[in-house]
Order: C-alpha cells, then structure tokens, then sequence
C-alpha cells in the first residue's frame, strides 16, 4: 500500500479504536491527577471521574468481548490493568492531596508558634542557666 491510498474501513476502525482507548485512558490519568491538565495547566484530581473513565473503558471491553483481534484486546487489557492499579493507588492516598497540602500551610501556623515559643522558652531556660 502507498502512503497516498486511503485507509480500508477495517483500518480505519482499528486506527479509531486504539484513539478511542487512548482517549479514555488519557483522561482517567489526568482526572487522578497524575498528568497535568493541557487546558488549565495543573495537575487536578478528581477520582470520582477517573472511575468514570475506567469504568467506560471496562464496559467496552466487556461489550466486545470476542470481536476484538489480538492487538486490539491487548491493548485494552493493558490500558485497564495500568488504570485500574493506579486507581487502586491513589485511592490509598486519600482525599485530594492538594487539599490537604493546602489545608496544612494553614495548621502549621499555629504549631509553628508553640514550636517558636517553646525553642524561645528553651534559650530562655539556657541563658538562665548560663547567666
């Protein structure tokens, strides 16, 4: 085949099944946060939406279950097996670590205060002892 004949339809749907795959694949490892966002420009997490993703991809493989050549179950397959142990990953990491980032550059404030306080007491106790 020459590079200016166009595609059969069957390589055509192969071509746009793999896309299809890599689409929902894509977007199950921005929504965990694990690939920066290309519209926004941060890494967002909402795990909620990367089951979603998973969860499509899962019942595409289920409804075309022995219809799929060789590559195209691999590829598949594949594509589950890697969402769905990162998934399983970032589930054990919690709620949104960015929340809780942000949630402790509040709460240390107090703590670094009774941290600043006590070192403060500390000295004052050494220079007693010393003077």
């Amino acid at each position: 085949m020459g590079e200016n004949e166009p595609l059969s339809q069957d390589q055509l749907n192969d071509f746009l099944f793999a896309q299809l795959i890599m689409m929902f694949q894509g977007a199950a490892f921005q929504q965990m946060g694990k690939v920066m966002n290309p519209v926004t420009n941060k890494i967002e997490r909402d795990l909620e939406q990367a089951k979603n993703s998973i969860d499509i991809l899962g019942m595409l493989e289920a409804k075309t279950k022995g219809n799929l050549n060789e590559n195209e179950q691999k590829m598949l397959e594949h594509a589950l097996y890697e969402l769905r142990m990162n998934y399983v990953d970032e589930m054990k990491k919690g709620p949104d670590p960015t929340d809780s980032e942000d949630s402790k550059e509040d709460e240390p404030a107090e703590d670094n205060t009774e941290d600043t306080a006590s070192e403060g007491e500390k000295k004052e106790n050494e220079e007693g002892e010393t003077g």
